[in-house]
Protein backbone atom coordinates (compact mmCIF):
# COMPACT_ATOMS: atom_id res chain seq x y z
CA UNK A 1 0.00 0.00 0.00
CA UNK A 2 0.93 3.75 -0.34
CA UNK A 3 1.66 5.80 3.01
CA UNK A 4 3.84 8.51 4.00
CA UNK A 5 6.43 8.09 6.49
CA UNK A 6 8.92 9.99 8.37
CA UNK A 7 12.48 8.83 9.44
CA UNK A 8 14.17 11.96 10.98
CA UNK A 9 13.14 13.74 13.70
CA UNK A 10 14.84 16.80 12.86
CA UNK A 11 14.04 17.22 9.16
CA UNK A 12 10.06 18.31 10.67
CA UNK A 13 6.99 17.70 7.29
CA UNK A 14 9.94 18.47 4.87
CA UNK A 15 11.52 14.98 6.11
CA UNK A 16 7.89 13.03 4.57
CA UNK A 17 8.56 10.44 2.20
CA UNK A 18 6.18 8.84 -0.08
CA UNK A 19 6.36 4.58 0.20
CA UNK A 20 5.13 1.26 -0.38
CA UNK A 21 4.38 -0.39 3.04
CA UNK A 22 2.79 -3.60 3.89
CA UNK A 23 -0.82 -3.89 4.46
CA UNK A 24 -1.67 -4.06 8.38
CA UNK A 25 -3.03 -6.75 9.83
CA UNK A 26 -5.89 -6.15 12.85
CA UNK A 27 -4.85 -7.33 16.16
CA UNK A 28 -7.34 -7.96 19.19
CA UNK A 29 -10.05 -5.78 18.88
CA UNK A 30 -8.35 -3.91 16.04
CA UNK A 31 -10.62 -3.03 12.74
CA UNK A 32 -8.79 -2.38 9.40
CA UNK A 33 -10.07 0.75 7.81
CA UNK A 34 -9.61 1.27 4.35
CA UNK A 35 -8.90 5.31 4.75
CA UNK A 36 -11.00 7.60 1.96
CA UNK A 37 -9.77 10.76 4.04
CA UNK A 38 -7.18 11.68 6.95
CA UNK A 39 -6.13 14.51 8.79
CA UNK A 40 -2.80 15.54 10.10
CA UNK A 41 -1.42 17.71 12.98
CA UNK A 42 2.07 18.81 11.83
CA UNK A 43 2.76 19.31 15.67
CA UNK A 44 2.76 15.32 15.82
CA UNK A 45 6.41 15.69 14.37
CA UNK A 46 7.71 16.91 18.16
CA UNK A 47 5.33 14.47 19.81
CA UNK A 48 7.96 10.91 21.89
CA UNK A 49 4.82 9.05 20.30
CA UNK A 50 5.60 9.26 16.71
CA UNK A 51 9.55 8.05 16.84
CA UNK A 52 9.42 5.71 20.11
CA UNK A 53 6.76 2.74 21.06
CA UNK A 54 5.39 2.54 24.68
CA UNK A 55 8.86 0.81 26.24
CA UNK A 56 10.62 3.55 24.18
CA UNK A 57 11.97 1.81 21.24
CA UNK A 58 12.53 3.11 17.76
CA UNK A 59 9.51 2.39 15.82
CA UNK A 60 10.84 4.41 12.39
CA UNK A 61 9.82 4.69 9.84
CA UNK A 62 6.56 5.52 11.05
CA UNK A 63 3.43 6.77 9.35
CA UNK A 64 1.84 9.78 11.05
CA UNK A 65 -1.53 10.87 11.30
CA UNK A 66 -3.83 10.22 13.88
CA UNK A 67 -7.34 11.42 12.25
CA UNK A 68 -9.42 9.09 9.57
CA UNK A 69 -12.25 8.39 8.15
CA UNK A 70 -12.95 5.45 5.70
CA UNK A 71 -14.48 2.06 5.56
CA UNK A 72 -14.19 -0.90 8.15
CA UNK A 73 -12.58 -3.88 6.07
CA UNK A 74 -11.28 -6.85 8.14
CA UNK A 75 -11.79 -7.54 11.90
CA UNK A 76 -9.77 -8.58 14.78
CA UNK A 77 -10.30 -11.44 16.37
CA UNK A 78 -13.34 -10.32 19.33
CA UNK A 79 -14.32 -7.25 17.81
CA UNK A 80 -17.36 -6.03 18.09
CA UNK A 81 -19.27 -3.24 17.36
CA UNK A 82 -18.33 -2.46 14.13
CA UNK A 83 -19.03 -4.67 11.03
CA UNK A 84 -16.66 -5.29 7.53
CA UNK A 85 -18.32 -2.73 5.03
CA UNK A 86 -19.54 -0.07 7.80
CA UNK A 87 -18.39 3.84 7.53
CA UNK A 88 -15.97 4.66 10.68
CA UNK A 89 -14.59 7.93 11.31
CA UNK A 90 -12.13 8.75 14.55
CA UNK A 91 -8.54 8.88 16.74
CA UNK A 92 -5.64 6.63 16.35
CA UNK A 93 -3.87 5.85 18.98
CA UNK A 94 -0.61 7.80 19.02
CA UNK A 95 1.89 5.02 19.56
CA UNK A 96 1.18 2.99 16.28
CA UNK A 97 1.04 3.29 12.49
CA UNK A 98 -1.07 6.55 11.88
CA UNK A 99 -3.72 7.35 8.57
CA UNK A 100 -1.73 8.94 6.05
CA UNK A 101 -1.80 5.69 4.32
CA UNK A 102 -4.00 3.05 2.49
CA UNK A 103 -4.74 1.26 4.88
CA UNK A 104 -4.55 1.72 8.64
CA UNK A 105 -5.37 -0.66 11.93
CA UNK A 106 -7.04 0.64 14.74
CA UNK A 107 -8.63 -0.19 18.06
CA UNK A 108 -12.24 -0.54 17.33
CA UNK A 109 -13.12 1.46 20.19
CA UNK A 110 -11.34 4.61 18.98
CA UNK A 111 -13.70 4.78 16.03
CA UNK A 112 -17.49 5.64 15.38
CA UNK A 113 -20.16 5.03 13.01
CA UNK A 114 -19.72 7.84 9.90
CA UNK A 115 -23.24 8.87 8.85
CA UNK A 116 -23.59 8.23 5.03
CA UNK A 117 -24.33 11.53 4.46
CA UNK A 118 -21.40 13.14 5.86
CA UNK A 119 -18.76 13.50 3.80
CA UNK A 120 -15.28 11.22 4.41
CA UNK A 121 -13.20 14.82 4.01
CA UNK A 122 -15.19 16.31 6.57
CA UNK A 123 -15.09 12.82 8.86
CA UNK A 124 -11.50 13.56 8.90
CA UNK A 125 -11.44 17.12 9.71
CA UNK A 126 -13.74 16.31 12.98
CA UNK A 127 -11.44 14.15 15.44
CA UNK A 128 -8.72 15.55 17.41
CA UNK A 129 -10.46 19.64 16.93
CA UNK A 130 -13.59 17.91 17.48
CA UNK A 131 -12.69 15.93 20.91
CA UNK A 132 -9.86 18.21 21.94
CA UNK A 133 -12.95 21.21 22.02
CA UNK A 134 -15.85 18.84 23.68
CA UNK A 135 -13.31 17.64 26.56
CA UNK A 136 -11.95 20.74 27.26
CA UNK A 137 -15.63 22.48 27.67
CA UNK A 138 -17.59 20.05 29.36
CA UNK A 139 -14.66 17.24 30.79
CA UNK A 140 -12.00 19.38 32.53
CA UNK A 141 -14.07 23.02 31.95
CA UNK A 142 -16.98 21.68 33.25
CA UNK A 143 -18.94 24.52 31.23
CA UNK A 144 -22.62 25.72 32.00
CA UNK A 145 -25.08 27.71 30.45
CA UNK A 146 -24.93 31.52 31.54
CA UNK A 147 -20.65 31.10 32.12
CA UNK A 148 -18.67 33.12 30.41
CA UNK A 149 -15.32 31.66 28.11
CA UNK A 150 -12.54 33.16 26.55
CA UNK A 151 -11.73 31.12 23.34
CA UNK A 152 -8.39 31.63 22.28
CA UNK A 153 -7.78 30.98 18.50
CA UNK A 154 -11.33 31.66 17.82
CA UNK A 155 -10.73 31.19 14.39
CA UNK A 156 -9.08 28.41 14.71
CA UNK A 157 -9.68 24.73 13.66
CA UNK A 158 -9.95 24.26 17.58
CA UNK A 159 -10.80 27.51 18.63
CA UNK A 160 -13.58 27.27 16.24
CA UNK A 161 -15.10 24.36 17.24
CA UNK A 162 -15.29 25.39 20.79
CA UNK A 163 -16.19 28.51 20.25
CA UNK A 164 -19.20 27.15 18.65
CA UNK A 165 -19.75 24.18 21.26
CA UNK A 166 -19.40 27.10 23.92
CA UNK A 167 -22.19 29.16 21.78
CA UNK A 168 -24.58 26.21 21.43
CA UNK A 169 -24.06 25.47 25.43
CA UNK A 170 -25.46 28.97 26.73
CA UNK A 171 -22.05 30.36 27.35
CA UNK A 172 -21.09 33.93 26.51
CA UNK A 173 -18.04 33.72 24.39
CA UNK A 174 -15.41 36.20 23.90
CA UNK A 175 -12.76 35.15 21.10
CA UNK A 176 -8.85 36.13 20.68
CA UNK A 177 -7.24 36.10 17.41
CA UNK A 178 -5.49 38.34 14.62
CA UNK A 179 -7.07 40.95 13.29
CA UNK A 180 -7.92 39.44 10.21
CA UNK A 181 -9.81 36.52 12.00
CA UNK A 182 -12.34 39.01 13.76
CA UNK A 183 -15.19 38.28 11.20
CA UNK A 184 -14.99 34.25 11.27
CA UNK A 185 -14.68 34.16 14.75
CA UNK A 186 -18.10 36.34 15.08
CA UNK A 187 -19.03 34.07 12.31
CA UNK A 188 -18.57 31.14 14.75
CA UNK A 189 -20.30 32.18 17.49
CA UNK A 190 -18.43 34.67 19.22
CA UNK A 191 -20.13 37.85 20.80
CA UNK A 192 -17.10 39.74 21.46
CA UNK A 193 -13.22 39.58 20.07
CA UNK A 194 -10.29 41.01 21.22
CA UNK A 195 -7.26 41.53 18.77
CA UNK A 196 -4.33 40.35 20.59
CA UNK A 197 -1.41 42.47 18.39
CA UNK A 198 -3.62 45.65 19.12
CA UNK A 199 -6.49 45.34 21.47
CA UNK A 200 -5.59 44.92 25.52
CA UNK A 201 -6.59 41.65 26.78
CA UNK A 202 -7.43 42.77 30.56
CA UNK A 203 -10.22 44.76 29.28
CA UNK A 204 -11.84 41.51 28.66
CA UNK A 205 -12.94 41.55 32.40
CA UNK A 206 -13.26 38.75 34.48
CA UNK A 207 -14.50 35.18 32.87
CA UNK A 208 -15.29 31.69 34.23
CA UNK A 209 -13.43 29.51 31.52
CA UNK A 210 -10.52 30.13 29.86
CA UNK A 211 -9.97 27.45 26.90
CA UNK A 212 -5.86 28.54 25.61
CA UNK A 213 -4.09 27.01 22.84
CA UNK A 214 -1.28 29.43 22.74
CA UNK A 215 0.41 29.33 26.26
CA UNK A 216 3.00 31.58 27.05
CA UNK A 217 2.14 34.90 28.05
CA UNK A 218 -0.81 34.93 26.82
CA UNK A 219 -2.20 31.81 29.01
CA UNK A 220 -0.45 33.62 31.94
CA UNK A 221 -2.42 36.75 31.42
CA UNK A 222 -5.59 34.89 30.99
CA UNK A 223 -5.17 33.02 34.79
CA UNK A 224 -5.30 36.61 36.17
CA UNK A 225 -8.56 37.12 33.91
CA UNK A 226 -10.62 33.86 35.46
CA UNK A 227 -12.90 34.51 37.96
CA UNK A 228 -12.39 33.51 41.80
CA UNK A 229 -12.81 29.51 41.13
CA UNK A 230 -12.71 29.90 38.09
CA UNK A 231 -10.92 27.03 35.36
CA UNK A 232 -8.11 27.32 32.75
CA UNK A 233 -8.08 24.79 30.05
CA UNK A 234 -4.90 24.73 27.99
CA UNK A 235 -3.96 22.33 25.40
CA UNK A 236 -0.54 24.33 25.56
CA UNK A 237 1.72 22.88 27.58
CA UNK A 238 1.91 23.00 31.52
CA UNK A 239 0.04 26.26 32.65
CA UNK A 240 2.31 28.54 34.56
CA UNK A 241 0.11 30.36 36.00
CA UNK A 242 -3.44 29.16 37.62
CA UNK A 243 -6.79 30.98 38.81
CA UNK A 244 -6.87 31.99 42.71
CA UNK A 245 -9.00 29.34 44.49
CA UNK A 246 -9.28 27.80 40.75
CA UNK A 247 -8.41 24.76 38.73
CA UNK A 248 -5.38 25.51 35.65
CA UNK A 249 -5.90 21.88 33.63
CA UNK A 250 -3.34 20.83 30.67
CA UNK A 251 -4.52 18.22 29.33
CA UNK A 252 -3.80 15.76 25.91
CA UNK A 253 -7.25 14.37 23.86
CA UNK A 254 -8.36 11.05 24.29
CA UNK A 255 -10.30 8.91 21.70
CA UNK A 256 -13.91 8.56 22.56
CA UNK A 257 -16.65 7.23 20.69
CA UNK A 258 -19.60 8.48 22.43
CA UNK A 259 -18.44 12.42 21.82
CA UNK A 260 -17.54 11.92 18.63
CA UNK A 261 -21.26 10.47 17.98
CA UNK A 262 -22.16 13.89 19.49
CA UNK A 263 -20.02 15.91 17.46
CA UNK A 264 -21.06 14.48 14.04
CA UNK A 265 -24.71 14.55 15.05
CA UNK A 266 -24.27 18.39 15.40
CA UNK A 267 -22.17 18.63 11.70
CA UNK A 268 -25.53 16.54 10.48
CA UNK A 269 -28.07 19.11 11.36
CA UNK A 270 -26.05 21.93 10.80
CA UNK A 271 -24.84 23.19 14.26
CA UNK A 272 -21.56 22.45 13.85
CA UNK A 273 -18.52 23.15 10.91
CA UNK A 274 -15.18 22.52 10.68
CA UNK A 275 -12.44 24.74 8.73
CA UNK A 276 -11.05 23.09 5.62
CA UNK A 277 -8.49 24.74 3.94
CA UNK A 278 -6.87 22.37 0.99
CA UNK A 279 -7.66 18.77 0.05
CA UNK A 280 -4.72 16.77 -1.25
CA UNK A 281 -4.25 13.73 -2.93
CA UNK A 282 -1.96 10.99 -0.90
CA UNK A 283 0.39 11.73 -4.14
CA UNK A 284 0.39 15.44 -3.48
CA UNK A 285 -0.06 14.79 0.38
CA UNK A 286 4.03 15.82 1.21
CA UNK A 287 3.74 19.22 -0.84
CA UNK A 288 0.54 19.75 0.36
CA UNK A 289 2.29 19.82 4.47
CA UNK A 290 4.99 21.98 3.22
CA UNK A 291 2.89 24.89 1.84
CA UNK A 292 4.62 27.83 -0.17
CA UNK A 293 2.08 30.38 1.55
CA UNK A 294 -0.17 30.21 4.90
CA UNK A 295 -3.26 28.68 4.48
CA UNK A 296 -6.72 28.97 6.72
CA UNK A 297 -7.84 25.50 8.01
CA UNK A 298 -7.14 22.25 7.88
CA UNK A 299 -5.19 20.27 5.15
CA UNK A 300 -7.29 17.30 4.76
CA UNK A 301 -5.64 13.80 2.58
CA UNK A 302 -8.12 12.22 0.29
CA UNK A 303 -6.49 8.87 0.35
CA UNK A 304 -9.44 7.69 -1.96
CA UNK A 305 -11.36 9.75 -5.11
Amino acid sequence: MKAIVVTDQTAGTAGMALVERPEPTPALNDVVVQVHASGFTPGELTWPSTWADRLGRDRTPSIPGHELSGVVSALGYGTTGLSVGQRVFGLTDWTRDGTLAEYVAVEARNLAPLPGDVDFTVGASLPISGLTAWQGLFEHGRLQAGQSVLVHGAAGGVGSLVTQLAREAGAYVIGTGRAADRQAALDFGAQEFVDLENDALEEVGAVDLVFDVIGGDIGKRSADLTRTGGTLVTIAGPPEARPVDGLAIDFVVVPDRAQLGEIVRRVRDGRLRTVIGNVATLDDAVAAFNPTERIMGKTIIRVRP
